[in-house]
């Protein structure tokens, strides 16, 4: 028994001494564990400082039962459940049950609420024993934050989100993924917390605890106005040509901020709401949106001009037994490469440019380089895919005999609509492509962190002189009465664009579905701003040429933004003095200043003048006025003492 004892007090001594240090760390890492607190993320405004998303705090509040001392524990716990049942609208009895209970228990960790909002936290604190705090009143927060988007599902998609699921996959779309790890996320912090059973941890506060750091805000370049109409308007038109989906971009001139983007898709229920980045991330044919691009290269390399005469023949031209068709049966006959585009002739452009480049193809594909349409833009928002332009040097499969005429009038290539209309919007920038952009500037509370400034592409993508080509001829098409956008044209304001049908899975003709679009910018003599709309697979029945289905889109935009923020020109000439308009102040002046009880000479004078002048006299008196105009004629004539009261009549006409 004395060896046993022995036994058992040498290890006790090992334990305690030799291998304390060891168990207590195993004993802190089973019961004491490091928490990250997340910080909140930043909040993503509009251009004007409308709350586009948002971090709305959610609050879980817990008591420990066991740390009140008795004293307070009985002299609150009334009260506290009195404010809990009024709160929960419960029973009274039923909390302090439950809360006698958790303190038998020991319980540290009670649920009190659960993701209530910060009014109702700020409610709680004030309950009674809770606003004690953590140590006298046992309170415990736990705050977790939930991401919200104040306008609902307006540009929901554009201006994103980052999420990550249980297995740690990440994803990030919009806006807000796209910047979220640089400026949004902030710095989180970390907390230990205890474990004190049945799998709950209660939170320690004690030196080692860092504060999180908050994200910067975003500011964007987003419009709320513009993006409320370009929704509105996106939306009316798929739901009146049951479309599958489609997307609205519009972009300011000068600049390239994005003032709207709206992408809409429809679910099986045939609601539509913003399903993916169509604007970005979804690269298509492009069809006779492309004829300005092609036209464009023709009258840069000079191998073509606006004048020059085509035969659309009887609309139907063959390459290598493959047909182009004009929509218009029977072709256009013979008639210029500028109404060619303006009525969107097939025949009429593909005959034009296989004649300027039908024996060296890599001339016009090397002039397509020149505008920079082989590039992607750079875009920060992921999802953006590399424009396809098929090249006779490069061997992909995607060249053949048909691919130069082919892709006169959209076919074979491919670009998102944000990358076509950064090109329209070159052109109505005279020339200078600029990349489009999201973001104005980063902050944090009031202080600038970072600015975004304007980024340029190209300088110059081609000649001022085919510019003003071009942009006569995208006028044309919808000023003319035979131009395919002529139903947009309105007296009251003027528009510049170039309707768009494509056919889509035309390999298969009962899969065989249409691309509308409309791209343009407005005004059409000082464009402030650049437009595009696309709208895929809209009922056939209904119609399907981007003159019927993206066109009213576009204009119901522009004449909503001209409507709301027209555009002003400032009168240089205002300070110009008219030299009987000043004689004519200067005498009423000088009457003013001398005439103080004595009756002056008021014939001659604005029949308000005359008003204003007697009625401010020293004198009350009374002014009738007959007729308007100029006073001809006064009761009272000049120089005669006025008295108190005296009525004065004075005839104008």
């Amino acid at each position: 028994m004395f060896i046993f004892g022995l036994a058992v007090v040498f290890k006790l001594f090992s334990i305690q001494f030799l291998q304390g240090e060891k168990y207590k760390a195993m004993a802190s890492e089973r019961v004491v564990k490091n928490v990250v607190i997340p910080a909140n993320r930043g909040n993503v405004y509009s251009v004007h400082g409308n709350l586009l998303a948002t971090s709305v705090p959610k609050y879980d509040i817990r008591i420990d039962a066991f740390a009140p001392s008795t004293k307070n524990f009985e002299k609150y716990l009334i009260p506290l459940c009195d404010s809990l049942a009024k709160f929960k609208n419960g029973s009274s009895s039923y909390y302090q049950k439950e809360l006698r209970k958790a303190r038998a228990n020991k319980n540290r960790y009670y649920l009190l609420a659960r993701n209530i909002g910060y009014s109702q936290y700020i409610r709680f604190r004030n309950f009674p024993l809770l606003e004690l705090g953590a140590y006298k009143g046992g309170l415990i927060v736990e705050q977790t934050t939930k991401r919200e988007h104040p306008m609902g599902g307006i540009a929901q998609r554009s201006i994103g989100y980052e999420r990550i699921d249980e297995k740690g996959n990440v994803t990030r779309a919009g806006i807000d993924g796209a910047f979220g790890i640089k400026y949004l996320r902030g710095t989180d912090g970390q907390r230990k917390k205890q474990l004190i059973g049945k799998g709950q941890w209660k939170p320690l506060s004690d030196a080692n605890e860092i504060e999180p750091k908050d994200g910067y805000d975003v500011y964007t370049t987003i419009d709320v106005n513009i993006q409320d109409i370009a929704h509105h308007a996106l939306l009316e038109q798929l739901e009146k040509y049951k479309a599958d989906h489609g997307c609205v971009v519009v972009m300011e001139t000068k600049t390239g901020e994005i003032r709207a983007i709206s992408n809409l898709g429809r679910n099986s229920d045939g609601y539509y709401y913003e399903r993916l980045n169509y604007a970005v991330g979804e690269s298509h044919e492009s069809g006779s949106t492309f004829k300005l691009m092609a036209l464009t290269a023709g009258l840069e390399d000079k191998v073509i001009d606006t004048t020059d005469i085509v035969d659309t023949e009887n609309g139907v031209v063959k390459f290598y037994g493959k047909s182009v068709r004009d929509s218009h049966h029977g072709g256009y006959g013979k008639i210029t490469l500028a109404k060619a585009f303006e009525v969107s002739s097939n025949t009429g452009i593909v005959k034009a440019i296989d004649k300027a480049y039908g024996k060296n193809p890599s001339k016009f594909i090397d002039r397509l380089y020149d505008f920079n349409l082989h590039k992607d833009l750079g875009l920060p928002i992921i999802g953006e895919p590399k424009p396809i332009i098929p090249d006779p040097r490069i061997k992909n499969g995607r060249w053949s005999g048909i691919a130069l005429q082919w892709m006169a009038y959209g076919y074979g290539v491919s670009f998102t609509p944000l990358q076509t209309l950064t090109f329209y919007n070159a052109i109505a920038n005279d020339g200078q492509m600029v990349r489009p952009r999201f973001l104005k500037e980063v902050k944090e509370f009031d202080a600038v962190i970072e600015p975004f400034e304007k980024e340029v592409i190209d300088e110059r993508i081609c000649s001022k002189e085919t510019v003003v080509k071009v942009k006569q001829l995208l006028k044309n098409v919808v000023e003319q009465k035979f131009g395919t956008g002529h139903r947009l044209y309105s007296e009251n304001f003027s528009m510049a664009g170039k309707t768009g049908t494509c056919q889509k899975d035309y390999s298969n003709k009962e899969k065989l579905n249409y691309i509308s679009s409309f791209a343009g910018y407005f005004p059409a003599e000082n464009p402030k701003y650049s437009c595009i709309v696309v709208i895929h697979e809209p009922d056939k029945s209904v119609g399907y040429y981007g003159a019927d289905v993206s066109g009213p889109v576009f204009k119901k935009i522009a004449q909503k933004i001209f409507t709301d923020t027209p555009i002003v020109d400032e009168v240089e000439s205002l300070e110009v003095k008219q030299a009987s308009v000043q004689k004519e102040f200067e005498g009423f002046y000088k009457a003013a200043q001398t005439y103080k009880t004595i009756m002056p000479n008021v014939v001659g004078l604005p029949a308000m003048d005359a008003l204003a002048l007697l009625e401010n006299m020293q004198v009350k008196i009374k002014v009738k006025l007959e007729g308007n105009g100029v006073v001809k004629k006064q009761s009272i004539e000049q120089n005669i003492k006025l008295q108190n009261n005296q009525v004065i009549v004075l005839t104008a006409s």
